[in-house]
C-alpha cells in the first residue's frame, strides 16, 4: 500500500466504533507508528504489548507454547488481546484482539522460512493468517513493512472496514487464511468455559462513559427495586455507564445453562438496560474485569463481604483482598436490606478503617425496598 493509503484505512479504523488491543511479536512494528500517527488514535488503541523476548512472551501467555512462532500462538495472543480490550474498553464498544507472531529476516541467515502468523478475535468471529516470505527477496526492513501493511488491513477487517485490496505479496509468497464465524451460544459457551471474561449486551442508550456503574446479581427476576436503586446510584455517583452484571460461574451452584441466560438477559432488552454476562463469582474477581467500577450492593452484601467466615476465617485474609480491589480503584455503593430481620444502612456495619473510603453510603431516604427477587419468585410460585 501506499502510504496514503495505509493513511486512509488508519483513518477509517480511528473513524469506527472498534477499540482494540494488540499483542506483537517478532515483526509488524511499523503497524504501532501508522496507527499512533494518525489523528484519533486514542478512539482505537487501548493497549499495545510487544513481547519480544522469549520469557516475555511465555509470561504473556502463561504457558511455553510448542513453537513461539505460530498459528496457535498467535491466535492464543488474539484471544487474551481480546479479553484485555474487554476489560479497558469503554462500555458497549466493540473491541478486538490483534496477535501477531512473526519470523523474519534477520542479521542471521534463517534455516527455516521467513514467515508470519496474524490472527484477530471479535465477539463473534476468529480470523487466522498465515504468510510465507520469499527468503532473500526483502530486507528486514521491507519484511517488517509487509507484515506491517498486512496486519492494518486485517485490523480494517475486523473492525469491518472495507479495505481496497492492495497486495504487498509477490506471486513467489504463500498466503492463507482461515474464519470461524461464533454464534451466541457458541459465545456464552466460550464465556461459561472460561476461555472469554465477560459478553456485554448494551441495551441501554446511555452516553458513553469509562467509570462502569455495576450492579451484580441473579435477577431472578429483574424487579423495580433493582431499576430504582441504579438510579438513584448513577444520580449519586454523577457519571458512569450503568450496566447490571450476572455471573453465569455461581461459587456454590452449577453454572447457568445457556438458555437460562438468554432469558434473563431478554428482561433486560425489554427494559432497555445494558447487562454484562461474566464468569466471576466473587467480588475481588469482578474488580480485576472491571477496574475502576462502583459496584451496587446492598448492606447484606456488604456484611458478607467483610466477614471473615468467607475467606477461611482469617481477618488479614479479607483484609489484604479487599485492598486489592481497592487498588484497582473500585468502589461499593452500599443501600440499605433487610439482615437478619433488620433494615440496615451502612452506618450499621463494622467496616474496617482501612477500607471505609472505599464504601459509600446510599440514604435510606433516597433508596429503600425491602422485597427480594427470591421474595417474589416465591410469591408467583416460580
Amino acid at each position: 500500500m501506499t502510504e496514503s493509503r495505509i493513511r486512509t484505512v488508519v483513518e477509517a479504523i480511528h473513524s469506527s466504533s472498534f477499540q482494540a488491543v494488540m499483542h506483537l511479536a517478532g515483526g509488524a512494528s511499523q503497524t504501532v507508528g501508522s496507527l499512533l500517527s494518525v489523528p484519533g488514535a486514542s478512539n482505537t488503541v487501548l493497549e499495545v504489548v510487544v513481547p519480544y523476548s522469549k520469557m516475555s512472551l511465555i509470561q504473556l501467555l502463561g504457558k511455553i507454547p510448542s513453537q513461539f512462532c505460530s498459528q496457535q500462538t498467535a491466535e492464543d495472543m488474539a484471544l487474551l488481546a481480546y479479553n484485555r480490550a474487554l476489560k479497558l474498553s469503554t462500555p458497549g464498544s466493540p473491541v478486538v484482539g490483534v496477535g501477531f507472531t512473526g519470523s523474519l529476516a534477520s542479521s542471521r541467515p534463517k534455516l527455516g522460512e521467513h514467515r508470519l502468523y496474524m490472527s484477530t478475535r471479535t465477539a463473534d468471529q476468529l480470523w487466522i493468517s498465515r504468510v510465507t516470505l520469499t527468503k532473500g527477496l526483502r530486507t528486514r526492513e521491507e519484511e517488517d513493512g509487509v507484515s506491517s501493511h498486512l496486519l492494518i488491513k486485517a485490523i480494517a477487517d475486523a473492525c469491518k472496514i472495507r479495505a481496497a485490496s492492495i497486495s504487498v505479496l509477490s506471486e513467489s509468497d504463500v498466503s492463507d487464511e482461515s474464519v470461524t464465524q461464533f454464534s451466541e451460544d457458541q459465545q456464552l459457551e466460550q464465556l461459561i468455559n472460561g476461555q472469554i471474561c465477560f459478553k456485554i449486551y448494551p441495551f441501554a442508550n446511555e452516553i458513553p462513559a469509562e467509570r462502569k456503574i455495576i450492579m451484580p446479581g441473579s435477577f431472578n427476576p429483574l424487579h423495580d427495586g433493582h431499576l430504582k436503586l441504579m438510579e438513584v446510584a448513577t444520580r449519586i455517583c454523577g457519571d458512569g455507564y450503568p450496566c447490571f452484571e450476572i455471573s453465569a460461574v455461581n461459587a456454590d451452584k452449577p453454572p447457568l445453562s445457556v438458555s437460562q441466560i438468554k432469558d434473563r438477559v431478554k428482561q433486560f432488552e425489554k427494559v432497555g438496560k445494558t447487562v454484562i454476562i461474566s464468569n466471576q463469582p466473587y467480588f475481588y474477581k469482578k474488580a480485576e474485569l472491571f477496574p475502576g467500577s462502583a459496584f451496587v450492593i446492598g448492606a447484606d452484601t456488604a456484611v458478607r463481604l467483610i466477614n471473615p467466615k468467607y475467606y477461611d476465617g482469617n481477618y488479614n485474609t479479607m483484609l489484604k483482598i479487599l485492598i486489592g480491589c481497592k487498588e484497582t480503584g473500585c468502589t461499593f455503593l452500599v443501600g440499605g436490606r433487610n439482615v437478619d430481620g433488620a433494615f440496615k444502612v451502612l452506618d450499621d456495619i463494622d467496616v474496617p478503617e482501612e477500607l471505609k473510603d472505599m464504601f459509600v453510603s446510599i440514604p435510606a431516604e433516597q433508596f429503600r425496598m425491602d422485597i427480594s427477587s427470591t421474595e417474589l419468585r416465591n410469591r408467583s410460585g416460580m
